[in-house]
């Protein structure tokens, strides 16, 4: 197997099958708003072989208040080693939406300096509507993996990071919230959250890098971006609650930028009360 792609397709994934060095890994998380209505009904289907990223539960920060936070390097390698993921792992994650939480898993693993890893473009709808079968139950990890966490440093930024992003005439803040949320025109799913956005940031919303649970492609993504960013290749990603945000992290590696962050705390945190600015 040749190295991975940031994405996958179906078909390419099917030629992947039986590599001793796939390991298949289907993301937990409850979609909320409008990607509730995209996942397919039919439960716990799933594609064969695959083991469960519970975002949520095992690969959460749960110290912290904020919501399912980007956890420690070394719990991060425990509780990969539990899926049986090795050093030399191909990585393909999915969800059943399509795109939304598993860019999230791809960006983690990135972050923990494991490259081989792809999102599988279509998620569970795209392998059901070629007609693949389904399974009922997870992959059992016959062996712990040897995976070794090397932290890349940089997938991930804090708000102060961010900040400083507003005020760089060569960075872009991109939100991936959608419109209404972004111009605080709608209520924030989160309570006690102020609504609008930073001050500076452009407006991505996931949904628009995508169509029907796929990636536009790259040339679309690259108009897409320089109508939103300009010339400006530094991008820093959020969202609100730094999930989908990696949505649109993946649409930019697509289009080929490579300077990325993700705000880990978005607006989760930034939207709370406090002296950081808002604007509508």
């Amino acid at each position: 197997m040749n190295s991975v792609s940031a994405i996958v397709s179906v078909p390419e994934l099917q030629s992947m099958l039986g590599d001793p060095r796939l390991v298949l890994l289907e993301v937990k998380l409850k979609p909320v708003g409008a990607a509730a209505t995209s996942a397919p009904e039919v439960a716990p289907a799933r594609i064969p072989g695959a083991r469960v990223f519970d975002l949520d539960g095992a690969f959460s920060d749960h110290a912290q208040s904020l919501p399912h936070m980007m956890p420690s390097p070394e719990h991060f390698e425990r509780e990969a080693r539990r899926l049986g993921v090795n050093r030399d792992s191909v990585v393909v994650v999915y969800d059943r939406v399509g795109l939304y939480s598993s860019p999230r898993a791809w960006w983690m693993f990135k972050a923990m300096g494991h490259s081989q890893v792809a999102v599988l473009d279509g998620g569970l709808p795209a392998w059901i509507a070629a007609g693949h079968p389904t399974a009922t139950d997870p992959e059992r990890v016959e062996r712990t993996g040897d995976f070794v966490a090397r932290p890349t440093g940089n997938a991930f930024c804090d708000a102060v990071a961010v900040e400083r992003a507003l005020e760089d005439a060569s960075c872009a803040v991109v939100d991936a919230r959608s419109q209404g949320r972004f111009e605080g025109r709608e209520p924030e799913p989160r309570a006690g959250l102020r609504q609008g956005h930073m001050p500076n940031a452009v407006n991505l919303p996931f949904t628009d890098v995508q169509m029907k649970g796929h990636a536009k492609s790259a040339t679309e993504l690259k108009a897409l971006f320089e109508s939103k960013v300009g010339a400006r290749r530094k991008l820093v990603f959020s969202c609100g609650s730094g999930v989908t945000a990696c949505v649109d992290a993946l649409a930019a590696t697509l289009a080929g930028y490579s300077d990325i962050r993700v705000y880990d705390g978005s607006w989760s945190e930034w939207g709370l009360p406090s002296s950081r600015p808002v604007v509508q």
